[in-house]
């Protein structure tokens, strides 16, 4: 079985000085014990509804499998 993280290029974060913007990458998610790809964005979609409520768009995702 596999194990993949979720990256998103959307959205930004605060810095611990909140006067700056910071663009950067957002893990998503992890998800373990899969076969490929496509069932392990299924299930990260299953298991973390607000992905969708936060409109993230998934197309954008970055995917890697890590070990």
């Amino acid at each position: 079985m596999k194990k993949y993280i979720f990256i998103s290029p959307e959205g930004s974060t605060e810095a611990p000085n909140s006067l700056y913007e910071v663009n950067n990458m957002q893990v998503i998610g992890i998800v373990e014990n899969v076969i490929n790809e496509d069932e392990a964005l299924k299930k990260l979609l299953i298991e973390n509804e607000w992905i969708i409520d936060a409109e993230f768009n998934i197309a954008e995702f970055i995917i890697y499998e890590i070990s």
